[in-house]
């Protein structure tokens, strides 16, 4: 189901939506919902990533276990490289 919203847009910006959707071969309409699903999905990740930050942040207050700077530091050192090690484990 879809439903019809309005977005008042300035004119500067309106053709700036309009030359640029020319140069893409699409509508401005196509454009404006393009925008907004990218923004719902990016400000989603931003507070899936905050939720796992704060659930982290409780855990270690219950827990006391993390990783060590130095630890985080050497494992991802050995990205990209044939030994690449395997993810560390928080300890207490």
């Amino acid at each position: 189901m879809t439903t019809n919203k309005a977005v008042k847009l300035d004119e500067a910006t309106y053709n700036r939506l309009k030359n640029l959707g020319e140069s893409r071969q699409r509508t401005p309409h196509w454009l404006m919902k393009e925008a907004i699903k990218q923004f719902i999905e990016r400000e989603e990740e931003v507070d899936n990533i905050k939720k796992d930050t704060l659930k982290r942040i409780e855990n270690f207050e219950k827990t006391g276990k993390f990783i060590p700077y130095e630890i985080v530091d050497a494992w991802l050192a050995t990205w990209g490289t044939d030994n690449e090690a395997p993810c560390p484990f928080p300890t207490a």
